[in-house]
């Protein structure tokens, strides 16, 4: 592998927020971003695959394209992968495992179409099949083009390490990341949550405005792969990060386990300086002093009709709580359902797509700042 060769690297993204991280793509200087299904294509050498790595906060894995070929049938995909240049990406002494989509194909049994391929890297290449194997090779078998990538991340990048515990539903990092991005922040101002569950918007916003990289603490699947240099990738990671922020970032919970875990979360971040985590209810959040900023929130939703009614209070007393006290502050809402958000009373902006969040299609609803 050379690893000044031009890829074609994807950026994968939770579903509708695609163009949110093409932004962050583009922002961070990585080339020919453009969006597609499921997340985002961009052009570079293996330095720019460990970059976005280290870098991107929003993208949940990140898979370099190996090659492709045509396969009509089984005999035929057994036959093609066993002359699969796997050599220039993987080594033999790595062991990996095989995962396959099928769609739209004659090659339609995706248990069987994984079987042909593991047999043909084991006896062709000799590496060892492993189902626990941090290296994974992605094919995606549609309309009977077979292409092969490699997942460069290994464990998904929304476990940055330094976060380790987590509330019941917790909102993953890389999803937290791109809906403050929605929101306008850049990490130049506050930003408060008052129902911080294991205080995932917070630290996100206090490690943007420290310039901390999401992938700082953590191994990625790239360090087994052929090529890896390990002293170019700590050079890599040694850049400098920004001057610690003079503003400073706020959660609370009526909840003191999700509060103890925020602050937890945050030490373990490098971030507690710049923190600081409460035990109180909705009716006793009050703002900071100093400039206004961004109120996000994630608070619980109704999945069924009677469980929307009965949270409709909870809304209605966040809102009247931010209204009138957080004049000057933007908010940014995170609900599943429409009645929710307008209960809170708050003169929502913009409404973003549907986005899954654990099986639930959620929304974002941002305000202006509140007057």
């Amino acid at each position: 592998m050379n690893t000044d060769d031009i890829l074609e690297i994807f950026l994968v993204s939770v579903p509708g927020l695609e163009t949110v991280l093409c932004e962050e793509a583009t922002e961070k200087g990585f080339r020919e971003p453009v969006v597609v299904s499921g997340g985002v294509t961009i052009a570079g050498d293996w330095r720019d695959v460990w970059r976005a790595n280290l870098e991107i906060r929003g993208a949940s894995r990140i898979l370099v394209r190996m090659g492709a070929f045509r396969a009509l049938h089984l005999a035929q995909l057994d036959k093609r992968a066993r002359k699969f240049p796997w050599a220039d990406t993987l080594r033999p002494d790595v062991p990996l495992r095989v995962e396959v989509s099928c769609k739209a194909s004659r090659i339609y049994h995706k248990g069987a179409a994984a079987q042909r391929i593991e047999r043909a890297i084991a006896e062709e290449f000799g590496a060892s099949i492993s189902a626990e194997a941090e290296v994974s090779i992605k094919v995606r078998i549609h309309d009977d083009l077979c292409t092969i990538s490699v997942d460069s991340s290994g464990e998904a990048l929304h476990k940055r390490d330094h976060k380790v515990a987590v509330s019941k539903a917790p909102m993953r990092e890389t999803m937290a990341s791109l809906f403050l991005r929605q929101c306008g922040y850049t990490g130049n101002e506050p930003v408060v949550d008052p129902m911080c569950g294991s205080g995932t918007f917070v630290i996100e916003a206090a490690e943007i405005a420290s310039g901390l990289n999401p992938g700082r603490t953590r191994n990625f699947a790239f360090e087994k792969l052929v090529g890896f240099d390990p002293a170019a990738w700590e050079k890599l990671k040694g850049k400098e990060s920004s001057p610690a922020p003079d503003f400073r970032f706020y959660g609370s919970d009526r909840d003191p386990g999700a509060v103890r875990m925020s602050r937890e979360n945050a030490k373990r971040a490098g971030v507690e300086d710049f923190t600081g985590f409460q035990e109180l209810s909705i009716n006793d959040v009050s703002p900071p002093e100093g400039p206004a900023g961004l109120v996000i929130i994630n608070p619980p939703y109704g999945t069924r009709i009677g469980e929307v009614k009965s949270l409709k209070p909870l809304y209605q007393a966040l809102g009247q709580v931010l209204k009138s006290r957080f004049s000057g502050w933007r908010v940014g809402l995170i609900t599943s359902a429409d009645p929710l958000a307008k209960s809170t009373g708050l003169p929502f902006s913009f409404t973003s797509g549907p986005v899954s969040h654990g099986g639930i299609n959620i929304k974002l609803y941002t305000t202006d700042p509140l007057a």
